[in-house]
């Protein structure tokens, strides 16, 4: 079976009562002016307009009634991660600058991606997958979940490894690669032309999604 086979079938399965949309990491740290991590990944959000994708998912998904799922990150406190036997690089740099710090502007969801009523947030990951040591797959699969759509940041990191824990949990995984951004292109090629392919289902614009979920 090739990819654009692969592709043609998942066109026919985005049905509302077994897809949900994954919005990940939808801080105002990542997605605002003044957030601590915006001007790391501005470039590349600008360059493939990454929050009028995220605005016209979500609102596409909304219309027609498909689950929107938050997936976020912990929020940083006093002690964590210091603490930890093996923390890694980047859970010490949050833990340096205090990314995401809660009951903080920057460890607060963006004005544009506010939970609703019949919206799920599910439990915050500590890593890098939003599956690992959360609630998420029991919401999804209380909710008849079997198709996961993977939005928000980052592309090699969270988006990447919650797509692929999603896969070895039995998942059907797609991708919107111009409704996710990183810290350079290397990061966005690695993710949707090396590493996706490995695991996703498929790989598509917001354009593309939007089409076959009308």
């Amino acid at each position: 079976m090739t990819w654009e086979q692969t592709e043609q079938e998942t066109a026919m399965g985005y049905d509302a009562s077994t897809t949900a949309i994954l919005l990940v990491d939808p801080y105002n740290d990542f997605l605002s002016e003044g957030g601590k991590i915006w001007p790391r990944v501005k470039a590349v959000a600008e360059e493939v307009h990454l929050l009028d994708h995220l605005r016209e998912v979500v609102a596409a998904a909304r219309a027609r009634g498909l689950k929107i799922v938050f997936v976020p990150h912990h929020r940083w406190e006093p002690g964590d991660y210091v603490s930890f036997d093996f923390p890694t690089p980047y859970q010490l740099v949050s833990a340096e600058r205090e990314v995401f710090a809660k009951d903080t502007w920057g460890g607060t969801f963006s004005d544009d991606f506010q939970p609703q009523p019949g919206d799920v947030v599910a439990h915050e990951h500590w890593g890098s997958s939003g599956f690992a040591n959360t609630d998420l797959d029991l919401q999804l699969k209380q909710h008849g979940i079997r198709r996961i759509v993977l939005i928000g940041l980052i592309a090699n990191t969270c988006i990447e490894a919650t797509g692929r824990f999603g896969m070895e949990l039995g998942y059907h995984v797609t991708l919107v690669k111009d409704a996710t951004a990183a810290f350079a292109q290397e990061g966005m090629h690695a993710a949707h032309a090396i590493n996706g392919p490995t695991f996703a289902h498929a790989i598509l614009t917001t354009e593309e999604l939007l089409a076959q979920l009308g």
